[in-house]
């Protein structure tokens, strides 16, 4: 029994260590001025290497290669066949080859690691820890050099001054881990001291990111994660509760202060276009496209247009893998939504919900859905949740497969 267990402690870590290679992978390489210059190829070797080694390593720790069915990562190896063509058909050249095998990889990754995906919270736990980490690279950043983490050039707003991370970068992980926790603090999972360590500098840098989408993403999507729990959870009830007041008087008293937060000292004008994205999402829908391209996308690229970041995940998708490639990330999110809605209420949905809700949300301005990335990640972790329990294996020791003692020969209960 010692040895199972250990052998099983020794298999949870590697899995945990995959998850982290996973999301050092989708930080990027591109962002802010670090303290110490990065050459970009530098990062790009490491986060393709940490997939490599993801991959690896999730090999090692299921070398018979037993998944378990799962639609969302289903749907993803599908997404590989538009990208493949239009990588192709196109002639993209062998930057979108590049992305092609990462996403391959990626998704590879997955379907590994869908052997312990069993509908509890350990992948979650995998995912405030490591983006946790993230977040501490970036406070010890704003520590060292301030001037760096709060640069002019994003007009004051927190960037990553040890890892070129970007405003939205920081706003999103933030967001997403702080949710996740209030979720496990609601369901009796985590203490009130253990979640106020992660939640309290989490809002923190997520207030000098002073991002909207994530701030906007994690107020709407807890709403609907706590509501999900209102029927079964006095503590959801509660909480949910006190969030409708206090949103109602910050509506009436605070309505000045909040749309001069949200305009974010742009003219209405500029807020209207979404800080000029507008512009892109037009310019890119007015293009001529070819029959192919139009159905199987240009191939993958940095999700920009015209030299200028899309920063809208139908978009890019419809620009790299076509309407193809936008039905299957639909799918995704109808086939995750459904279920979850499906299922009873429970710990595991409620996160479930969140995810679903925040990715939703987040992919009206930010790039993502059709690429590894850290949205793929949120979904993954709400795939993980929704996933059935494991069944138990029946037992295969040489006693279990002993013959039945005859009746007569059985030992009376009485003596």
């Amino acid at each position: 029994m010692r040895s199972a267990d250990t052998a099983a402690d020794r298999t949870a870590k590697i899995v945990g260590a995959v998850w982290g290679l996973l999301v050092l992978n989708t930080l990027g390489s591109a962002g802010a001025v670090t303290i110490v210059p990065l050459p970009r190829s530098l990062i790009q070797m490491v986060t393709m290497g940490s997939l490599v080694a993801a991959f690896a390593l999730a090999l090692l720790a299921n070398p018979r290669v037993r998944v378990r069915a799962s639609a969302y990562v289903f749907l993803l190896t599908l997404l590989l066949v538009p990208s493949l063509i239009s990588s192709v058909d196109q002639g993209a050249g062998l930057g979108a080859l590049f992305r092609c095998t990462r996403l391959a990889l990626f998704v590879g990754t997955l379907w590994l690691l869908s052997r312990w995906w069993d509908g509890g919270t350990t992948f979650v736990r995998h995912h405030i820890r490591m983006y946790f980490a993230v977040l501490g690279s970036v406070a010890a950043g704003l520590v060292i050099s301030p001037g760096a983490a709060l640069p002019d050039l994003y007009g004051g707003r927190l960037v990553g001054a040890l890892w070129p991370l970007t405003p939205p970068q920081i706003g999103q992980y933030a967001a997403v881990i702080t949710g996740l926790t209030v979720l496990l603090l609601l369901g009796r999972r985590t203490d009130r001291t253990g979640a106020a360590v992660i939640i309290v500098p989490s809002l923190a840098l997520l207030a000098l990111t002073h991002t909207r989408t994530a701030t906007l993403g994690l107020i709407i999507a807890l709403g609907l994660a706590i509501a999900s729990l209102v029927l079964t959870s006095g503590a959801a009830r509660r909480v949910f509760s006190w969030a409708v007041l206090c949103a109602a008087v910050a509506a009436v008293g605070f309505s000045s202060a909040l749309q001069a937060w949200f305009l974010r000292g742009q003219s209405q004008e500029n807020f209207a276009s979404l800080t000029g994205r507008a512009k892109v999402w037009n310019a890119l829908l007015a293009a001529p496209r070819t029959t192919s391209q139009h159905l199987f996308g240009t191939g993958l690229g940095d999700k920009s247009f015209g030299g200028l970041p899309i920063d809208n995940s139908w978009l890019a998708v419809y620009n790299e893998q076509g309407v193809t490639g936008i039905a299957l990330v639909a799918a995704i999110i109808i086939v995750l939504g459904g279920v979850a809605l499906l299922r009873p209420p429970s710990l595991s949905r409620a996160c479930a919900i969140f995810l679903i809700s925040y990715c939703a949300i987040a992919s009206y301005t930010e790039a993502g859905l059709g690429d590894a990335s850290p949205y793929l990640l949120h979904l993954a972790v709400a795939a993980s949740l929704l996933a059935a329990p494991a069944e138990p294996v029946p037992a295969s020791t040489p006693a279990a497969r002993r013959r039945p003692v005859p009746r007569w020969a059985r030992t009376s209960e009485a003596t």
